[in-house]
């Protein structure tokens, strides 16, 4: 396995565990999200949405967990993706079109997280492409 193909999915993993965090926060209490992410309309914020935004977040979780385990899988790879891809829209919406949330670091590092896990997902598809042909060369 190549060198970045590991690294990625350590960066995997590591978000994988943030996530999980994030998840027993918000089940604990959800005055985190308004006082970390939803700055912006913080009346919004319930025990329902949170609990739901909990959830999501832990499915995110586990789906990039198990991508980390079986990072050959391209279905699973493609599925982590579109985790991190959803998730730079949600803020992204919450922050420009809602008005929810405010630029501060609760909301920046969301941002930067999705946005550098899916540069480094792109430019891991390319060496998923490569490995299968040069694991068959191997066998051969």
């Amino acid at each position: 396995m190549s060198r970045f193909l590991n690294v990625l999915r350590s960066w995997l993993v590591m978000v994988a565990i943030i996530a999980m965090g994030n998840t027993l926060q918000s089940f604990r209490d959800h005055t985190f999200l308004y006082e970390k992410l939803y700055t912006g309309k913080p009346d919004l914020v319930n025990g329902l949405q949170a609990r739901t935004f909990g959830i999501w977040t832990l499915l995110s979780s586990v789906i990039r967990c198990l991508c980390a385990i079986d990072i050959h899988n391209k279905t699973l790879y493609h599925i982590t993706l579109w985790t991190f891809l959803l998730a730079l829209g949600h803020f992204l919406s919450e922050l420009f079109v809602y008005g929810t949330a405010a630029p501060t670091i609760g909301v920046l590092a969301p941002l930067m997280v999705a946005s550098f896990s899916i540069l480094g997902m792109l430019v891991g598809l390319r060496y998923l492409e490569v490995e299968p042909v040069s694991r068959q060369k191997k066998r051969n």
